[in-house]
This record gives C-alpha cells, structure tokens and sequence, in this order.
C-alpha cells in the first residue's frame, strides 16, 4: 500500500463518517459536494469529517483508487465506502442512508 493510501485509510478509519469532497462543509466548492454535506445534515450529522481534496492533489487522485471510484465526493461509514452523492441521494429518499447513519429517518 502507498503511503497516500495508507493515508486515506487511516482518515477512512479515524472516524464514523468522513466524506470527501471539493471545498469544505461551510464553503462546498462544487453542486454535488454541497448536496452531499446537505442530504448528511438532513440525516441529522452536523458534523462529519471532511477532507478537502482540492488541498492535497494526492488525496483526489488517491480516493478514486482506494474505492476504485472515478467521481468526488465520496463518503464513508465506518470504514464502508457508501458512494457519490447521487448514491446519498437516492439512499436518503428511501431511508436506507439513515439506517448506515443510525440516525431516525426524517
């Protein structure tokens, strides 16, 4: 394992949610990365980890080996790779987003 990926393991592993994504959660740098920091507040985590990838260009590259995923953001849950926010979307609509969160359905 590269040292970027044994990076990305040890963030992926560090915390119950973590999401990678473009900007931050208070200034998302991209659409799909906002609606991924707003379908996790509509869940009810206010504060997950994020990893801002435009900051360290071998996190972007990394990630999308590490979950063999091409797009950003990505999310993690304890330590599953859970996928984009389109994936986030549809599995809030239909619930099963909270169920992975332990949170109460909306």
């Amino acid at each position: 394992m590269s040292d970027t990926q044994q990076r990305i393991d040890e963030i992926v592993k560090s915390s119950d949610v973590v999401l990678f994504m473009k900007g931050t959660a208070q200034f998302p740098m991209c659409g799909f990365s906002g609606r991924a920091i707003q379908v996790l507040k509509a869940c009810g985590v206010n504060k997950p980890t994020t990893v801002n990838v435009l900051e360290d260009p071998e996190i972007r590259n990394g990630i999308k080996e590490y979950s063999n995923w091409p797009t950003i953001p990505q999310l993690y849950v304890k330590g599953e790779f859970i996928g984009g926010s389109d994936i986030m979307m549809e599995m809030y609509q239909n619930g099963e987003l909270q169920q992975v969160l332990g949170t109460p359905a909306a």
